[in-house]
């Protein structure tokens, strides 16, 4: 449904005007001409001959009994239905046959006359026509494929594009007619207007102006195209048979049969105006307090099975406007569908979305929505983690899990064949990873493994397909995976689903090693996820690292980052200690080198504290808004250093120079301040929960110390005697570094830093 813009008219009493405009103004009624604005309608349009029911009005010339049993998509009945009218079948088979297979014919024609250039927009026309012809099931399959310009020529789109909103509308006597029947009321008695024709007309029905008598409220009025219910109960059975076939000539793994039926079911339900109405009081309630998104309100107590009376909005389709902001907004909102709600628009081509003229996103025409299982939402979002990732054994197994591959398959086989499928696609980065091609690329390997398409997925598919063609329209640049996936990784870092925690543990941990890479692409991707205007406009420009680490503060001290910030206080822990070993390192060679014929005393650095403490200095990078190979100091002479080399440098640990330089970390000190109340409240419960973690770090290594010391005296081994020096200090020393081996806690500052503060000073004793 299309609404266009109002234009004021001069009221005549359902006369002709001479700009060939109508308006319909029923006895008895009063209307102001100056406060009077209803839109154009389309009378040009209306006076053509509808040619559906000039070529496929057989199909429909049903009683209102035989109508009323086809109600509802049941595919058993419908098939017993026309198997008592086999001549209507006949003649719908060969109308369909000959009118495609016409066209067909003569494109291939043109090919071999070398004649098809000239054609082309000739024959797109005609493909236009033979699909009106053939009714609204034809007609919602191109509409769908007008959606998707990086898959179909440019004429065609343009012509293809045409079925979305201006078909050829039926009779207006007929529209009129249904409403006071459905109604059970004259329409002058209801209505103190409404248009003469329609102002948008579409496969399954058209759309009137009207100003309700009771509320003075102007609202549109969709009416149903007549004999549709039974045109799409028969095309449904001959497609149905017609996948059938070819699943059986081509040996296809996808059930195309179930295929056509959840796309039929989700057809047979936007063909019931309450069902609508309901969907469209869902589609408010869920979404329409989204920053920019308007959804109109639907009026249940006049709307029936083929009438639907709604608020009236108008503005432009959202293709036509250019607007990268109001395609960033759909795409939130398509995310809050899919993956928060799982209840989401399966329609979304260009006629359904509009441009507001006060600058918003509007939704229409709720019949065809679809239902996300939570399962499946958990699935989806983990196969893109682990895509985005290049983790593609387990996204073999995702596939397991959303069904699209048999558990029985050969998961190694699997695995070898989607790296070898997404291995260059991903490589270029997630914002530049095109759903479209993906799709494309999966095609040998969906054959060849045994991938079913489930019936659920394809209206997902769908969904996601048409909006990504309706953003290249707008940019031909544009990735909806890309613009999604800052939403999915904000999503992971603070969903509250155990499910989605514990993937989020297992993408950030492998073999007990914190990954801390995963951990920095997905708050920087998550702080890509932006609903304001001005961010979006400007998000190539640059972000001041100061408005980048208030981000990240108030992400992480929110009550939905409290799985995150355990794990940031956890791998703190561990890189403090770590820091506390090299601290102790550093005073202990200090107070070596002062003492007469010393020996040089081995590091007690392990591999694992060297990582940890640089895990540390990239927490603290990323907390401030740097990035790593933007802090000089991890860096010696130029080159990045490596773990032996940051355990000693010059006689001094170059762990401990690189934390010298506090400046470094002043900007996140000054934006403290500028945090919510409630954030600042959670930033003063930080320390003793941070000194709680590093206690019991610490705590769990002097344990393992003693417990390898008892078992090295049950041997008969004594370890060596201590060094003459300085036996405190070393017995500090050993205590300190193998207490904090096996822990697993969480990270303390202030310990560390206290311990930090004393290595300059006896550096230079």
């Amino acid at each position: 449904m299309l609404v266009v813009p109002p234009q004021p008219l001069p009221l005549f009493a359902a006369n002709s005007l001479s700009n060939g405009s109508f308006r319909c103004v029923f006895r008895g009624s009063k209307v102001n001409s100056s406060s009077s604005r209803l839109a154009p309608a389309v009378a040009a349009v209306a006076r053509e001959v509808d040619d559906f029911t000039k070529y496929s009005g057989y199909v429909f010339e049903l009683n209102p009994s035989e109508e009323d049993s086809l109600t509802e998509y049941n595919i058993a009945k419908i098939a017993a239905f026309y198997q008592k009218k086999p001549l209507i079948v006949l003649r719908r088979l060969v109308q369909i046959g000959s009118t495609l297979g016409k066209w067909f014919a003569v494109r291939y024609l043109d090919s071999v006359n070398e004649r098809a250039d000239e054609m082309f927009k000739i024959r797109a026309a005609e493909l236009r026509k033979i699909l009106l012809q053939l009714g609204p099931a034809y007609v919602k399959i191109a509409q769908a494929i007008s959606s998707r310009p990086d898959l179909i020529p440019p004429t065609y789109l343009d012509e293809l594009s045409l079925l979305q909103d201006r078909i050829t509308p039926f009779s207006s006597e007929v529209a009129f007619e249904m409403i006071e029947k459905e109604l059970g009321m004259p329409i002058d008695v209801m209505f103190s207007e409404i248009s003469p024709e329609p102002v948008a007309a579409a496969s399954l029905g058209q759309v009137y102006q009207a100003r309700l008598r009771s509320t003075r409220e102007v609202v549109a009025v969709k009416v149903q195209r007549p004999g549709v219910q039974s045109a799409i109960s028969l095309d449904i059975l001959i497609l149905r048979n017609l996948a059938g076939l070819i699943k059986k000539a081509g040996k296809l793994n996808t059930d195309l049969q179930a295929v056509v039926d959840e796309w039929a079911s989700s057809l047979f339900r936007e063909m019931d105006y309450k069902q609508e109405a309901r969907n469209g009081v869902k589609f408010r309630q869920l979404y329409g307090s989204i920053q920019d998104v308007v959804v109109p309100e639907m009026n249940l107590a006049l709307t029936t099975r083929k009438v639907l009376i709604m608020q009236w909005l108008e503005g432009q389709k959202l293709a036509g406007v250019k607007d990268l902001y109001l395609v960033e907004v759909g795409v939130y909102c398509s995310f809050n569908q899919l993956l928060e709600y799982g209840f989401y628009h399966a329609d979304p081509h260009p006629g359904n979305l509009l441009r507001t003229y006060d600058g918003k996103l509007a939704y229409l025409d709720f019949g065809m929505m679809g239902e996300f299982k939570q399962q499946y939402r958990d699935g989806f979002i983990e196969a893109c983690l682990h895509l985005v990732n290049r983790d593609y054994s387990a996204l073999a197994k995702d596939f397991v899990t959303l069904g699209l591959i048999p558990p029985t398959s050969d998961k190694a086989a699997v695995t070898e064949a989607l790296t070898g499928v997404f291995r260059d696609a991903v490589a270029k980065g997630v914002r530049n990873v095109s759903f479209g091609d993906l799709l494309g690329d999966l095609g040998f390997t969906m054959y060849k493994f045994k991938f079913q398409i489930p019936s659920y997925f394809s209206l997902v598919i769908r969904s996601l397909a048409v909006l990504e063609g309706i953003a290249i329209g707008i940019n031909p640049e544009y990735k909806v995976l890309g613009s999604t996936y800052p939403w999915i990784a904000r999503k992971v870092l603070t969903d509250s689903s155990p499910k989605l925690k514990a993937s989020l543990r297992a993408l950030l941990y492998k073999d007990g090693q914190f990954r801390i890479d995963r951990l920095e692409s997905l708050l920087s991707e998550s702080l890509r996820a932006k609903t304001e205007r001005t961010l979006i406009e400007n998000q190539n420009g640059g972000t001041d690292s100061k408005v980048v680490i208030k981000q990240i503060l108030s992400f992480t001290l929110d009550d939905k980052g409290a799985f995150v910030r355990e794990i940031l206080l956890e791998e703190f822990s561990k890189g403090m200690v770590a820091l506390g070993v090299a601290t102790l390192d550093s005073v202990t060679n200090t107070v070596a080198a002062t003492l007469p014929f010393s020996p040089s005393r081995p590091s007690s650095m392990t591999d694992e504290d060297i990582t940890n403490l640089r895990n540390l200095q990239r927490l603290l990078l990323l907390i401030s808004g740097l990035r790593e190979n933007e802090n000089p100091r991890m860096k010696v002479n130029g080159v990045r250093t490596s773990n032996k080399q940051m355990i000693s440098l010059n006689g001094a640990p170059v762990a401990l120079q690189q934390f010298e330089a506090v400046q470094e970390y002043l900007p996140l000190l000054s934006v403290l301040p500028e945090l919510p109340q409630e954030m600042q409240q959670q930033l003063l419960r930080l320390p003793a929960d941070f000194a709680g973690k590093l206690a019991s770090r610490v705590a769990a290594r002097t344990l393992k110390r003693l417990k390898c010391a008892i078992c090295l005296a049950g041997k008969g081994k004594r370890p060596p005697p201590p060094s003459p020096r300085n036996i405190a200090l070393d017995w500090l020393i050993i205590l300190v570094d193998d207490a904090c081996t096996e822990a697993d806690g969480v990270g303390r500052t202030s310990v560390t830093r206290s311990l930090f503060g004393l290595a300059p000073g006896l550096k230079g004793a």
